[in-house]
């Protein structure tokens, strides 16, 4: 395909901008990272520049462009309060958010040491998980933005590709057989987020090889997913049989909590988290140009194959990075990257960072009610997420699901 074919015009939905080498799928079939250092050296500005409309579809998309800013703006600002609050309110009581705010900075100018009782309380408890609730709430919904957009379906969550049943059966397989080595006592907390991790990736994998080997359709990563995760599911529901003595600690794994999260963990879940899920804005032309149809993307010189294949695998590894700390959390990547898509249309320029705010925001609320709903108990955020989901996904399944035919 020569320049002159893709110098036209591309304003529709996936096609806009300079498409005639996107990063990642050249006509030589380079790999995304290939493309990374050219895509960063352009930024946000030249991403920005390439969304140039016609004159038919420029009113609408200066309205989603404004509805996006609405949106970033306000999700921030939700994002803001939902911190200060969740500082403040816990399961072991309430503290006045001046108060809770003047400790903060006071514990952070001392570095966490030689700390007052509301000070320890604050920087070593509420702090470092509510840091994990904003990357696992970004990550699964730039999660499910990613897997949507590769299945074409609005429907799927990040879980479609049996990622947390591997995930899960790993980690309950390592509490059941009690596994403990002492070479690896200085490692005693890691050992069950890194088998959570390796699980889902070899369920993926499993996923993969089975889907590609079907041919390598839409439907057949769910149906692939769906036949694995049945699988891992089964084995993982052997192991509980067997479990008596920790089997509160697994259910509360299955659910997903924050509990657990110390300054340990807090930033090995937030950094991998926020990492991917911004690298992964990198390719949200690519992800409009796979949106807009297979065979008019590879028109286009993008390899969709292997897009497709290595997309998965990264979105994969995000679920996985999410999940390996504080357990399974449904809903949030099937719900947010859905309502986000019914509000902007199908730009993923606009999707994915939006997603990522909300997602922040929506994981922050439920944490909190998570703790404060029948305190000073907690319950798993895992059955907060669902509580909040199903009425919504049931409303945008009535309102959105004729549109969908898989």
């Amino acid at each position: 395909m020569n320049e002159e074919e893709n110098s036209g015009d591309n304003s529709q939905l996936g096609t806009a901008g300079d498409t005639t080498s996107p990063q990642g799928a050249g006509p030589k079939g380079r790999g995304p990272l290939k493309g990374l250092f050219s895509t960063l050296r352009k930024g946000y500005n030249g991403m920005r520049d390439d969304m140039v409309p016609d004159d038919d579809d420029r009113s609408e998309i200066s309205i989603k462009r404004r509805r996006f800013s609405i949106i970033l703006l306000v999700g921030i600002f939700i994002c803001a309060v939902m911190f200060l609050i969740s500082i403040a309110i816990s399961s072991g009581g309430i503290i006045p958010i001046n108060e809770a705010i003047t400790s903060l900075i006071s514990a952070i100018q001392k570095g966490g040491h030689d700390l007052d009782t509301t000070e320890l309380y604050i920087f070593q408890s509420r702090l470092p998980r509510t840091i994990a609730a904003i990357g696992v709430g970004a990550g699964l919904a730039i999660a499910g933005c990613m897997f949507q957009a590769l299945i074409r379906n609005p429907l799927v969550d990040p879980y479609i590709t049996g990622v947390s049943s591997g995930a899960g059966c790993f980690a309950i397989a390592i509490v059941v057989m009690g596994i403990s080595i002492s070479a690896l006592s200085d490692f005693s907390n890691y050992i069950i987020p890194v088998a959570a991790i390796a699980g889902g990736l070899i369920a993926f994998g499993i996923t993969l090889a089975v889907a590609e080997g079907a041919g390598g359709s839409a439907t057949n990563y769910i149906l692939a997913g769906t036949i694995v995760g049945f699988a891992f599911t089964s084995v993982q529901t052997i192991f509980l049989s067997l479990e008596k003595d920790n089997l509160t600690n697994v259910m509360w794994w299955l659910y997903g909590s924050f509990a657990n999260i110390t300054w340990e963990n807090a930033f090995l879940v937030l950094i991998p988290a926020l990492a991917i899920s911004f690298i992964s804005m990198l390719w949200a032309r690519e992800f409009n140009l796979f949106m807009s149809g297979e065979d008019q993307a590879r028109q286009l010189g993008l390899n969709v194959r292997m897009f497709k294949a290595e997309m998965m695998v990264v979105a994969s590894i995000l679920t996985s990075v999410c999940v390996a700390f504080v357990g399974v959390i449904g809903f949030v990547g099937l719900v947010i990257p859905h309502a986000c898509r019914m509000l902007m249309g199908g730009d993923h320029r606009l999707i994915m960072p939006a997603s990522i705010v909300l997602g922040a925001c929506l994981m922050l609320f439920a944490d909190l009610v998570a703790r404060v709903v029948i305190a000073p108990l907690e319950i798993p955020v895992g059955a907060v997420t669902a509580l909040i989901g199903t009425p919504v996904f049931a409303y945008m399944l009535i309102r959105r699901g004729r549109d969908y035919d898989g």
